[in-house]
């Protein structure tokens, strides 16, 4: 008796993806689901399609809602794992095919920088984040190969210490263009969300088909503060970096200017 939903947003993590999926759930025309992170397209997958749609609204409620208002009503959800994971583009395809997908790519730099610092904030990171991108490889290697070749196992391990590796959007975006076309993506730049959320908001409404909405305020969600990223380790990154974000573009189409 529910709804699957009509939009994803994927990722990336620490790329405001909070930020926009509750700028969203204040639109008239959205109903909100329960919760914005379900998880199911990849560590879940296994409790079914049922256990999914309970997550989001009943048929009934979503046709109520459409007729009082008389326009078209969507809901959605914001797992920013599913942009990596292996196995989310094939599952999300079969099951909703003419879903929009909603990308926000924040520069690898801050978005690794910033996913350390939330990993040492909650006690899952104990090394320095030097310490911790110079043993990466040898961390997660084992545990991606797995995941790449098992579609049923699944690492929390890998997405916690997986700093550098979820910031090479290129290869995680080839993987879901395999299965959709183009025009049911937007792919934004999450520095345009920060410096001019409105902007980035009318675009995404845009997007979803869905009128133009006035907010009363943009908060950012999930912002914290830390001391700044040593000089040193920023130059290290962006050599790492600079290939991986020439693909990217050349990917797109589109210079995303990260410095």
């Amino acid at each position: 008796s529910h709804v699957l939903p009509d939009f994803l947003i994927i990722g990336a993590a620490r790329s405001g993806t909070t930020s926009l999926y509750e700028y969203l759930s204040q639109h008239p025309s959205i109903i909100s689901g329960v919760g914005k992170e379900v998880y199911f397209f990849d560590k879940k997958f296994s409790k079914g399609v049922n256990w999914y749609k309970s997550f989001f609204p009943t048929k009934s409620s979503k046709s109520k809602l459409e007729k009082k208002q008389k326009r078209k009503c969507l809901t959605g959800e914001a797992t920013p794992r599913y942009l990596h994971y292996p196995h989310a583009p094939k599952r999300v395809f079969e099951l909703i095919p003419n879903v929009k997908l909603i990308v926000l790519l924040r520069n690898p730099i801050d978005r690794s920088y910033s996913h350390y610092q939330m990993e040492a904030n909650t006690g899952n990171e104990e090394l320095s984040f030097e310490e911790s991108i110079e043993q990466e490889e040898k961390r997660i290697t084992d545990d991606m190969k797995k995941m790449e070749n098992d579609e049923n196992f699944y690492s929390v391990y890998f997405y916690r210490k997986s700093y550098l590796t979820r910031g090479i959007y290129e290869s995680q975006l080839k993987r879901w263009f395999k299965y959709f076309p183009r025009e049911q993506f937007l792919i934004l730049k999450s520095e345009d969300l920060y410096s001019n959320p409105s902007e980035i908001y009318d675009q995404v409404l845009d997007f979803l088909n869905l009128s133009k909405h006035d907010l009363d305020s943009f908060e950012a969600h999930r912002m914290r503060k830390y001391s700044p990223i040593s000089k040193e380790t920023r130059e290290k990154l962006t050599d790492y970096f600079r290939q991986y974000n020439e693909q990217l573009y050349q990917l797109l189409g589109r210079n995303f200017d990260w410095k």
